[in-house]
């Protein structure tokens, strides 16, 4: 990508040997970052590397230990988002914050609104909004609801709130954690767009993919400090990779010829609705055996979250059966499903897999804190070993920092907390791993490692059901591959044979564009 339209006399932001500390630990030790007018520019890092810490800085979350920030270069102190936003600096977070019931004028307007004498001008900035998404073609419903619209067209709303706050140096944190593919490219666009009319984004990411297509410069940390910054054009995604985490990364999983055994999960005819009461399962038949990982392959809204939900007891079914070891399953709650062999890594961490303010130590043992050792005749727990049950587990996974047995989940990074998870469902054993988007927002090493573990199950004669919206992900993994397409499996083709374009096709709706 040439740099044309970058303007390097113009330095919209610098942040200058910026030292970050919480008590004692370091989470910024000494770092630089320059962003010109114009600029794309990458931040790279392994989960806990402390990228958000700093981007956190940059829009006056914290304030650095010691180093400065200059904006258009004069020093600023940003001791308040509100500080930051006045500086032109705006950020799109990677859990958005936007209020679910109201719409979406209602949001980019929030705090912002104008007025027509006593009372909120809505009209005007309905007006102004729809202008701000026809400029930067950003294209949006400014009469809908949060709550009912996808996630992509949220990020869309999350970036109109900046610009509408005037930003002109834009945060992106993580952005594409959840999209599919086609979003993924319209959201690269959508930054060309930006930079195009002079603004600068900086983009917090660890998918070396998207910093090859979208970015101009990457600067790389590792574990909090300042590796080097490259010119993107310059660098492979292994020469990126193996920056960010100091090693040879390999991107393959090796795993020996599938030996599948009986049927473990079985979904006869399953029929079921969304949150709205429409029908989204269709009719979806599918079969998992022991030692073998079934990939199902599909774009975000055709079914595959409420077909999990239904199989984990989430979600009541309107049609058809679930039998987990010939066992039925279906309608039945959690826990009977947990009982009978099904553990998850759910989709939503946040929502379902953790219960964010319990520690780390007591997430690792939500289903079995009855039992021994962590608990005494079923009433008193034992508070020692279901510690030392967390700090091995953390160990052995490579939970950080390692300090935060008794610190509440929520305190982690996006990576960590799911590799408190994964920890948590391959201690629990079943015979059924679920696995929902396992490596969302992870980073190149913690994902080797959760490929390796999901391999390991299956090696041990375990059924896995893997779902998930990255290609990559189910072509490398799966033994057999499901397409999930309108509520029903569309095709299926063995792993070994998968290429990206034949899925594509199925995934949407099998006829050729």
């Amino acid at each position: 990508m040439a740099h044309e339209h970058i303007d390097f006399s113009q330095k919209v932001i610098e942040m200058q040997n910026i030292v970050k500390k919480f008590g004692d630990f370091t989470a910024n030790d000494g770092i630089n970052l320059t962003v010109h007018k114009g600029e794309i520019h990458a931040i790279l890092g392994e989960n806990g590397a402390g990228k958000s810490t700093l981007m956190n800085q940059l829009y006056g979350m914290f304030l650095p230990t010691s180093g400065q920030i200059l904006v258009n270069g004069k020093p600023m102190i940003l001791d308040s988002p509100k500080k930051a936003i006045e500086a032109g600096i705006g950020m799109v977070h990677q859990h958005f914050m936007l209020v679910q019931p109201f719409t979406v004028t209602e949001n980019i307007a929030l705090g912002m609104e104008p007025v027509k004498g006593l009372a909120l001008d809505m009209a005007t900035a309905r007006k102004n909004v729809v202008e701000l998404s026809e400029k930067y073609n950003l294209a949006i419903d400014p009469d809908a609801k949060i709550e009912d619209i996808s996630v992509g067209m949220q990020q869309r709303v999350e970036i109109l709130k900046a610009l509408y706050r005037g930003a002109e140096t834009l945060i992106l944190d993580e952005p594409t954690a959840s999209l599919t593919p086609q979003e993924i490219a319209e959201l690269i666009h959508i930054m060309h767009n930006l930079t195009a009319d002079g603004k600068s984004i900086i983009l917090i990411t660890h998918k070396l993919k998207e910093i090859k297509a979208a970015a101009d410069f990457c600067t790389i940390i590792r574990l909090g400090k300042y590796i080097d910054t490259v010119n993107v054009d310059d660098v492979t995604e292994n020469q990126l990779a193996s920056l960010m985490v100091g090693r040879n990364v390999e991107f393959k999983v090796d795993k020996p010829a599938m030996q599948p055994g009986e049927v473990v999960l079985d979904v006869q005819d399953l029929h079921g609705v969304d949150y709205r009461g429409v029908e989204i399962l269709k009719g979806l038949s599918l079969q998992v055996r022991k030692g073998e990982i079934l990939g199902i392959a599909g774009i975000d809204g055709n079914g595959q979250s409420e077909m999990v939900e239904i199989i984990t007891g989430l979600r009541k079914a309107t049609g058809g059966k679930v039998s987990v070891n010939g066992v039925d399953v279906t309608n039945k709650p959690p826990r009977f499903g947990f009982d009978n062999g099904v553990s998850s890594i759910p989709e939503d961490r946040q929502k379902h897999g953790l219960v964010l303010d319990f520690s780390v130590a007591d997430n690792m043992i939500l289903q079995n804190y009855a039992d021994e050792p962590y608990a005494k005749n079923r009433t008193f727990l034992n508070r020692k070993a279901i510690e030392e049950h967390a700090r091995e587990s953390m160990e052995k996974y490579d939970i950080r920092p390692r300090d935060a047995v008794q610190k509440p989940a929520g305190t982690l990074s996006g990576g960590n907390q799911q590799k408190v998870i994964i920890a948590r469902e391959v201690n629990n054993d079943k015979d059924l791993l679920i696995a929902v988007n396992p490596t969302r927002g992870l980073d190149v090493g913690a994902i080797e490692y959760v490929h390796r573990y999901i391999v390991e199950q299956r090696n041990k004669g375990k059924a896995v059901l893997l779902v998930s919206f990255e290609l990559d992900e189910i072509m490398s993994l799966s033994d057999r591959i499901d397409v999930i397409f309108d509520g029903s499996i569309n095709g299926s083709m063995l792993g070994s044979e998968a290429d990206e374009n034949k899925l594509g096709l199925m995934m949407a709706g099998g006829k050729a564009e």
